[in-house]
């Protein structure tokens, strides 16, 4: 997702570097034993500030009818680095530039052209030399910025630094007022702090964002709404921002995981994934990872952060040290399976041929969760078959069937898998079922298709506890259901009495029904070989839905 950092090569215009030597000449460190020196970017810092204020090569200047955003390559930016690597300094730094600094395109330099702070109400003395052709910026008027995050708490990691660099750097100059929650601007523009609960200053004008630790935004704490809005309002600006975050858990939906996972080719993105062959528990592999992660961030101990990273670890929160530290997208504690361990078992294997003797899972909604067949193997393989004309996968959502699952659909699909397949043994979760597990049983036969009860906590433990002994050990493997692998990752557990747990969801809008079917067709599997795998042919007599 990143360069390594030694193909850091720039062969397109940008206003980034006018942009990082303002940064240096006006922006100080803010703290530690270097406070007050002039703020140098790290390389890799430069190169997300190169990236962000990348400039088309068909960009346009026009006073009259004049274009911000959409003179530059990217829309908006997302980093994510670990903790500690340099990005609240740094976002601290570009905030300042953007309330003061030039971001605005003007034009291609010829011979001769300046950027002068003396022309920006600036007397510093500062004259950047452009080259012929680069691309020229002024500050835009009546900056109105907002540096967003989900507490007041959390605002400080970035406008701490940023009243450091108002009050001790070139950026106190006249007109500027730095306050406790905001800093006044020349004309009329300002910095403002923004949290969940500053809902009123949603909705404004707003020139730039910074959305910090966007990998805790969610619906449930209301910062993806907050988000959402802030981008509406960037867009209607013809203005940008920026996201930076550490990783997040991909069981929590966040901001920062809708932003990495897009489709959109107009946002850049920085990321440093450690090799995947590298385990985090692994002293010395988490070694490699450290240095992986913070290289360029100089001002790290790695022994320090590896101090901390044991410490986590020791205590049970080898997760939350990942995502911290190793800079790794894994799941928090209380997740069903092992970071990894599904995708382990994911294989290319195509679908059983027709006459193969299967067992198979159901978990049944009506309106608000998913419902899902998936079928296993003898051999231990799970997938989701297909059915109909359009080879549709057996997962149906309410949502695309007018917010009801299509009863007739499910009835359809397990009348062509059941001339497709052999049923052996099919477990089947009976709320909101009851009646048409029963006509299946009647149809298929009543040893084949049976009622199997997943809210109880010792039966649903064991199986659960089952399945994943058998993916640890490799028993089971699985189809590349993309469906299926995010409900798996959605799966927590829920305890209950006895050391016991069944699965839960971490929110409404975080199904995990594939899952639970994946459980009951491997508990099925698992029985039926206890049994001989002896069940007979099912009987195939025909009921008509309509």
């Amino acid at each position: 997702m990143h360069p390594e950092p030694d193909e850091f090569v720039v062969d397109w215009p940008s206003l980034g570097y006018l942009a990082a030597d303002w940064c240096q000449q006006h922006c100080i460190v803010p703290d530690g034993f270097k406070r007050g020196l002039p703020y140098v970017m790290a390389d890799w810092q430069l190169w997300c500030t190169v990236n962000h204020y990348r400039v088309r090569e068909d960009a346009l200047w026009n006073p009259d009818e004049p274009r911000v955003s959409t003179n530059f390559h990217y829309r908006r930016s997302q980093v994510v680095a670990p903790q500690k690597s340099g990005k609240g300094p740094w976002t601290a730094a570009i905030i300042a530039l953007e309330g003061l600094g030039p971001t605005v395109f003007v034009g291609w330099a010829t011979d001769g052209d300046v950027y002068d702070c003396a022309d920006h109400s600036c007397d510093c003395g500062w004259v950047y030399a452009y080259e012929p052709g680069e691309p020229m910026g002024v500050p835009r008027p009546t900056p109105l910025i907002q540096l967003t995050a989900n507490s007041k708490e959390q605002t400080a990691n970035v406008y701490r630094p940023l009243k450091a660099m108002f009050r001790g750097g070139g950026l106190d100059v006249e007109q500027t007022r730095t306050g406790e929650e905001f800093i006044r601007l020349p004309d009329d523009g300002r910095i403002d702090t923004v949290t969940s609960s500053a809902r009123s200053k949603l909705g404004n004008p707003v020139t730039f964002v910074l959305h910090d630790e966007s990998g805790i935004y969610t619906k449930r704490n209301g910062m993806v709404e907050v988000a959402d809005t802030q981008l509406r309002g960037l867009a209607g600006m013809d203005a940008r921002g920026i996201e930076t975050t550490n990783c997040w858990d991909p069981t929590q939906q966040s901001t920062a995981q809708a932003t990495f996972e897009a489709p959109a080719k107009d946002i850049f993105r920085f990321y440093r994934e450690p090799p995947s062959g590298l385990k985090y528990t692994n002293r010395d592999d988490r070694r490699k990872i450290h240095r992986y992660v913070y290289q360029g961030s100089w001002w790290v101990n790695l022994d320090a952060i590896e101090g901390l990273a044991a410490e986590l670890i020791a205590k049970g929160e080898t997760a939350q040290a990942e995502r911290f530290f190793g800079n790794r997208q894994v799941r928090g504690a209380g997740s069903w399976l092992p970071d990894g361990l599904w995708d382990s078992r994911t294989t290319n294997r195509a679908a059983p041929p027709p006459g193969t003797a299967v067992c198979g899972g159901f978990d049944g909604s009506d309106t608000s969760d998913f419902s899902v067949i998936r079928l296993e193997t003898m051999d231990g393989h799970q997938f989701t078959p297909t059915y109909g004309p359009d080879r549709r996968p057996t997962i149906w959502n309410p949502e695309e069937w007018g917010g009801r699952i299509p009863r007739s659909k499910v009835h359809a699909a397990w009348d062509e898998l059941s001339r497709r397949y052999t049923f052996v043994r099919v477990y089947c979760d009976p709320p909101k079922w009851d009646s048409e597990i029963d006509d299946w049983a009647l149809l298929y036969g009543d040893e084949t298709f049976i009622k199997w009860v997943t809210y109880r906590p010792v039966q649903m433990h064991a199986a659960l506890e089952r399945t994943v002994t058998d993916l640890e050990s490799g028993r089971i493997s699985t189809d590349a259901c993309e469906v299926t692998r995010r409900h798996v990752g959605n799966a927590r557990r829920a305890a209950r009495p006895g050391e016991r747990y069944i699965l839960a969801k971490p929110s409404e809008g975080e199904k995990i029904d594939a899952a639970m079917s994946s459980t009951l067709a491997h508990e099925a599997r698992a029985d039926a070989l206890a049994a001989g795998w002896s069940a007979a042919p099912p009987d195939r007599r025909v009921i008509v839905y309509r």
